[in-house]
């Protein structure tokens, strides 16, 4: 088990254009040969934007995309037609295949905080799709077969218990509170990689949320 902390994070985005990042692995001008995915992740990113701040229009491919909101509202459109807001408990997803653009903005009046994913498929090229889950429920795994991989949200109060699944890779993001996963205590904004997990338990030291991303080794 391989303990990241958030302070440990690649600091991005544009202050002054009320975009703040905080990158897990290896992003833009901070290129780090050994942090460049851990699984099918290769990114694994917190944002911040204030009232009114975004991201214009950009172009993805080969990319599966999962956006879990934090608190506020994230305003999606993309390429193929999509618009939709995006709130705390929903999953969003969007697939770039062989290329999609997107705008992504908070048109709301409170701050935004999301965290987003980003997974290589296990084959390239197709075509790109989207798919939208209102208030996943914590037994209901998220399934993003295109990665070969799932993901759990898991919520636990003071004290309660929760397997990790057992994989060849496992990530553990910690999106709030604060939890210890066997003898690391893990807070916000910091991560476990876990390689070939067996029998791990996280259990709650405060009401928390965690997102539990189960990766199959290529070839599996």
């Amino acid at each position: 088990m391989d303990v990241r902390r958030a302070t440990e994070r690649y600091p991005g985005g544009d202050a002054s254009a009320g975009i703040e990042s905080w990158h897990a692995f290896s992003f833009g001008p901070h290129y780090d040969p050994d942090n460049l995915r851990f699984g099918a992740l290769i990114a694994c990113n917190e944002e911040w934007l204030a009232p009114g701040a975004g991201f214009d229009e950009h172009p993805h491919s080969h990319t599966e995309i999962v956006t879990w909101v934090v608190e506020g509202e994230l305003t999606h459109r993309d390429s193929t037609g999509h618009e939709t807001v995006v709130r705390p408990g929903d999953v969003q997803r969007l697939s770039a295949a062989a290329g999609v653009r997107h705008v992504e903005r908070n048109d709301g009046s409170l701050p935004l905080t999301f965290v987003q994913a980003w997974l290589a498929p296990l084959h390239p090229g197709g075509e790109p799709s989207y798919e939208i889950v209102h208030g996943i429920a914590d037994s209901t795994p998220y399934a993003i077969p295109e990665a070969g991989a799932m993901l759990h949200v898991r919520r636990l109060g003071p004290g309660e218990r929760t397997a990790v699944p057992d994989g060849g890779y496992v990530y553990v993001h910690v999106v709030r509170g604060e939890v210890r996963l066997e003898e690391a205590r893990l807070g916000p904004g910091d991560a476990a990689r876990i390689t070939d997990a067996k029998d791990v338990e996280a259990v709650g030291v405060s009401a928390a949320e965690l997102l539990l991303w189960e990766m199959t080794p290529p070839g599996v």
